[in-house]
């Protein structure tokens, strides 16, 4: 197998990187949510890859096939995705209720805040 026909990893950690990048390079808070709901969409993928087999037929018995995917890892993300969306909403809301306190989300303004008073 070929480094050309893993794409899907290549593609992982390509997201992965990229919201990791997000998260450590910005000082605003709506992009380091979205680096890490970015970071998370990797996990899903590589997780989603993970439980899919080459020639796999879904788990349910029929004449013909022998090899099935695993369906625990699909499932498993599904309830990822909510929880994930769920906590993506609950810090954006926590970012309003920053902007609304501070007058800012940038990082270094609400700590220069913080230590004038």
């Amino acid at each position: 197998m070929s480094a050309l026909g893993l794409y899907n990893y290549w593609i992982v950690i390509f997201l992965m990187m990229t919201g990791f990048y997000v998260v450590i390079s910005s000082g605003n808070l709506v992009k380091k949510i979205i680096g890490l709901s970015l970071f998370q969409a990797s996990v899903f993928i590589l997780y989603i890859s993970l439980g899919k087999i080459s020639n796999g037929g879904p788990p349910i018995l029929r004449e013909g096939v022998e090899l099935y995917s695993n369906p625990l890892p699909h499932v498993l993300i599904l309830t990822a995705i909510v929880v994930g969306v769920s906590t993506t909403a609950l810090g954006l809301s926590l970012v309003v209720r920053i902007k609304e306190s501070y007058g800012a989300v940038e990082e270094e303004e609400i700590h220069r805040q913080d230590e004038s008073l």
